[in-house]
């Protein structure tokens, strides 16, 4: 089984991968592909796939028993760490102080 999760792809991309896979909910296609299919597929998905993100989970020969392969820019990266696919967070980008906020809950400051 091939499970294909998308996020603000175009919809083009949705259209070619729903004659392959079944979307089982807006974004998230599942099926049971070749794996000549399942790689062809995943070239035109992480082609096209531009300010969004797509990610592939297929089964494989590892220790996991699946891999996972992911295209576009997400805080969520997989990350191989001794053999196991582990998923690292990046950090957010500093936010200025709302000083309103910060104010109306600290008038007097600290």
């Amino acid at each position: 089984m091939v499970v294909l999760a998308t996020t603000a792809v175009p919809d083009h991309l949705r259209g070619a991968l729903s004659r392959w896979m079944i979307e089982v909910t807006p974004g998230m296609f599942v099926g049971t592909l070749s794996a000549k299919v399942r790689d062809e597929l995943w070239n035109a998905a992480s082609a096209v796939v531009g300010d969004g993100a797509a990610v592939l989970i297929h089964p494989d020969d590892t220790e996991q028993g699946f891999t996972l392969r992911t295209a576009g820019q997400r805080r969520r990266r997989p990350t191989d760490f001794d053999g196991l696919t582990l998923v690292a967070m990046s950090p957010l980008e500093a936010q200025p102080p709302d000083t309103a906020t910060a104010e109306r809950i600290w008038p007097d400051g600290w």
